[in-house]
């Protein structure tokens, strides 16, 4: 199986790669200024998210027209699915054995109450708490300290022995000097969407959509609306029905294919354009993210506050990233494995900075096609759909994540806890969305199907932009692969069948 020139753009790929080290070293010794680069970053995800729709309905049309036999369709169709649904599997039993070997939940702090417990404050500082006894445990940041008997409550700044500093007190208002009763609790976002939604409410609404929303599912009320709101999933549904319809009408469409696929040699084009001044807007993504978490100065203690959990979810990536997908591709997709990743470092780079498969996807297939001389009708199909539905890397977080608060809980699961845990995972994955932390959406269904408690998203939000970014770049990566394997499995077909 031979393959085409690593890069478009070695120049290009060269100067992301120094974008994303620039942008790292920016935002963590340079926080202020970092912040103040976001417009740029921000242009440049505008610029990626602008040609999604129109390069997903341009390339699926053209995919499948491109067939000639509609039984092509179906067995690439197959194919796929079946690819999606092995490796998201692998990925969520490799998280399971990570969490379950390294164990990062056992000893993390998650909050106590002590009701009759006394407390005091400086009398000169109401913000510092002096406890009747010390805070145990390793402490993730996000934590808040509710005064019982007053019913005020602040974000723990920062703790020494049995002297706790709150930013500020809510209601703004001073509290008695002293008092018997404090709780501390993990914060979490209150407003996370789909917390009343479980696992066959989502899978319904991944079909048919969400009229209260307005969001589309597979099969959408209005393809109108799905574009607007670029839901991915009933654009490619109404796609592959478009491209059906045309290979039936035969040479009455011959027409109307030659501008369908030369629509979407134009937005390639537009793609070539837009990453020429992809440097400028991974360095400001990069930096501007690392200078909102405090750079180096405020992230680096979070980090290594749930560092076993990071490096458990890091290792499951780095072990289904770099071993099992490079060994289903070799096998399997008779390719080189180090040939294929190097010529893919133009969306692997932009999946880490961007944190977005679906704004990764017109580099993606771009690359496919001129990096990896994958056919049209492979990379067009495969990759759209991949970006949707295919989530080895936010599966694989989502099942360490459950296991580490269950842990961090001291609360025990069974091999049937477990199992559930896994299907919930895998499920939930398939209906994340491709946009920055979509995974810690869906993973209250998976906390919710295995009775875990909610709050202990706390635990996570600290670092989980970092991680999301890791766990996207696993997702990009597992839809190249699965192109180059489908692809080679489909030109094998073709030259057995002598086609």
């Amino acid at each position: 199986m031979t393959e085409r020139a690593a890069s478009p753009d070695r120049k290009i790929l060269i100067a992301i790669l120094i974008a994303v080290i620039g942008g790292t070293l920016a935002g963590g010794f340079l926080p202020s200024f970092s912040r103040s680069l976001a417009v740029f970053g921000e242009i440049f995800l505008n610029l990626l998210m602008m040609v999604v729709v129109p390069l997903v309905f341009f390339s699926m049309v053209t995919g499948i027209t491109n067939l000639g036999d509609l039984r092509e369709f179906g067995s690439i169709g197959k194919r796929t699915i079946l690819y999606y649904l092995v490796t998201t599997s692998i990925a969520v039993a490799i998280g399971l054995i990570m969490v379950n070997l390294v164990r990062p939940g056992v000893g993390i702090y998650h909050g106590e109450r002590r009701d009759g417990a006394a407390y005091s404050m400086d009398v000169n500082d109401p913000t510092r708490v002096t406890l009747s006894a010390p805070l145990s445990g390793t402490r993730p940041s996000g934590l808040r300290l509710r005064l019982l008997d007053q019913g005020v409550a602040g974000e723990i700044e920062g703790v020494r022995g049995r002297e706790v500093r709150v930013k500020k007190w809510d209601p703004a208002m001073t509290p008695a000097p002293t008092g018997k009763g404090y709780e501390v609790l993990i914060a979490r976002r209150h407003d996370l969407p789909g917390e009343r939604k479980g696992a066959l409410e989502t899978l319904k609404e991944v079909i048919v959509g969400d009229a209260q929303s307005g969001r589309e599912g597979l099969i959408p009320r209005n393809i109108a609306n799905a574009m607007v709101r670029m839901d991915i999933l009933p654009v490619i549904f109404f796609s592959i029905l478009l491209g059906l319809a045309f290979s039936s009408l035969g040479r009455k469409a011959e027409r109307a294919v030659e501008i369908f696929s030369l629509c979407n040699d134009a937005i390639l084009k537009i793609v070539d354009w837009i990453m020429r001044y992809a440097p400028v807007g991974i360095f400001a993504l990069v930096a501007e993210r690392i200078g909102r978490a405090g750079g180096f100065q405020g992230f680096l203690p979070e980090l290594l506050a749930i560092g076993k959990y990071a490096g458990t979810v890091t290792g499951g990536l780095l072990l289904h990233g770099l071993l099992v997908l490079p060994l289903l591709l070799y096998f399997i997709g008779r390719r080189s494995p180090w040939r294929y990743l190097s010529g893919s470092g133009a969306p692997l780079l932009n999946a880490l900075s961007t944190a977005s498969s679906s704004a990764t996807l017109p580099v993606t297939i771009e690359t496919a096609e001129r990096a990896h001389g994958l056919k049209n009708r492979i990379a067009g199909f495969v990759l759209p759909l991949g970006a949707t539905i295919n989530m080895d890397g936010t599966a694989l977080y989502e099942a360490v994540a459950a296991i580490f608060i269950a842990q961090a809980y001291g609360i025990q699961l069974g091999v049937v806890e477990q199992s559930i845990v896994a299907v919930t995972a895998t499920l939930a994955a398939i209906g994340a969305a491709g946009i920055p932390e979509a995974g810690l959406v869906t993973m209250v269904i998976v906390l919710r199907a295995a009775g875990l408690p909610v709050e202990g998203i706390g635990l996570l939000l600290s670092i989980d932009w970092l991680l999301d970014r890791l766990r996207t770049t696993v997702n990009v990566w597992g839809d190249l692969v699965g192109a180059g394997i489908i692809g080679t499995l489909e030109e094998r077909d073709g030259a057995t069948s002598g086609e």
